[in-house]
């Protein structure tokens, strides 16, 4: 059991680093935003949180930051997700976990957060279409950017669009496999006689290996971009920027936008700019939340506090504040569900 939990933890751990970055990049944060996202939140949950299979991160949508028609500069929206964040840590924490008012998530439709969460799937999966073309300038409004895409399709560049259909094919071709190794392992465990010792040590190989497809795809594509650019020929794909390699400092989050010594924007002005964030956001990851902590506690065969849940994900987002991280929550796709 122990070394089962350790490969389930390193392998989280090493998908959470791609996912993360990658997720920040889908909120128009800075990369480096998804890896503060992702190490607070697990401390926390830890040792508050009633799943042992749960795990918090940064969510696969851009719903943490200002809507994409709200024109931002980057420090700007830094500071909209970081005290969206302190906002749903409070809401959750204060007004829900510490009332026991977790009970509430069981009147929230089934059908309006799958609605909320296949929207959120297309807007995203669209949303990255620009960059596996490598084009520049594409407005973030859907429909809008429809019509930017096929307008500029024609300045679409090669080498981007064949890394990323390469890695999308690498992606699905892990799965396949793991898929199969599961299937295999399943059969082999109901059927008589042994399985040889050189096929159960490759299928645990492999099965790990796929498990970090992520991060094993990451670092291949790096590998690519570097050996590129070492041959003077990096400006044949779109890299990301300098990436801040520091801790990020432990303060807590700004409530106004400053210039200098000048207020740009008072704390209820952010609040205007984000409107109904401030209330959707939090209960929108604590259903999420929890609707996986049950996934795995119906596995289990185990139960969870609902209420003790929202302290544990609230205290999460309060403390995460701290260090510069936008709302976390579960997520499916990083458990492998």
């Amino acid at each position: 059991k122990l070394r089962q939990d350790a490969v389930a933890g390193l392998t989280v751990g090493l998908m959470v680093i791609p996912q993360g970055l990658a997720y920040a990049h889908v909120a128009e944060l800075p990369v480096q935003y998804g890896l503060y996202s992702a190490f607070m939140g697990p401390f926390v949950y830890c040792l508050l949180g009633t799943s042992k299979d749960a795990s918090l991160g940064p969510p696969p949508s851009c719903r943490c930051s200002p809507p994409p028609t709200t024109r931002l500069r980057e420090s700007r929206r830094t500071v909209y997700a970081v005290l969206m964040c302190f906002a749903c840590g409070i809401v959750q924490f204060l007004l829900l976990g510490a009332m026991r008012l977790g009970v509430i998530v069981n009147f929230i439709s089934l059908p309006v957060v799958s609605g909320f969460t296949t929207s959120a799937a297309v807007t995203i999966a669209w949303s990255q279409v620009k960059s596996l073309l490598g084009l520049r300038g594409i407005s973030n409004w859907l429909p809008l950017s429809v019509y930017e895409i096929c307008r500029d399709i024609g300045r679409t560049k090669v080498w981007d669009l064949t890394l990323g259909l390469s890695c999308m094919a690498l992606l699905l071709v892990l799965m396949k496999i793991q898929r199969d190794i599961s299937k295999a392992s399943r059969i082999d465990a109901t059927e008589d006689g042994d399985v040889h010792l050189g096929v159960r040590s490759s299928r645990a190989f492999l099965a790990i290996v796929c498990s970090g497809r992520n991060a094993l795809i990451v670092a291949c594509a790096s590998l690519v971009a570097f050996s590129l650019k070492s041959v003077d020929l990096g400006d044949k794909l779109t890299l990301t920027q300098k990436v801040d390699s520091r801790l990020p400092p432990f303060r807590p989050p700004a409530f106004q936008l400053m210039n200098g010594t000048q207020v740009v924007r008072d704390f209820w002005q952010i609040v205007g700019d984000i409107g109904i964030g401030f209330a959707v956001v939090p209960f929108i990851g604590l259903v999420e939340s929890i609707a996986i902590a049950r996934v795995f506690a119906r596995s289990g065969n185990y139960r969870i506090d609902a209420s003790q849940e929202l302290i544990a994900i609230g205290l999460s987002n309060l403390a995460g504040s701290f260090v510069s991280s936008y709302p976390v929550t579960g997520s499916f796709t990083r458990l492998g569900c």
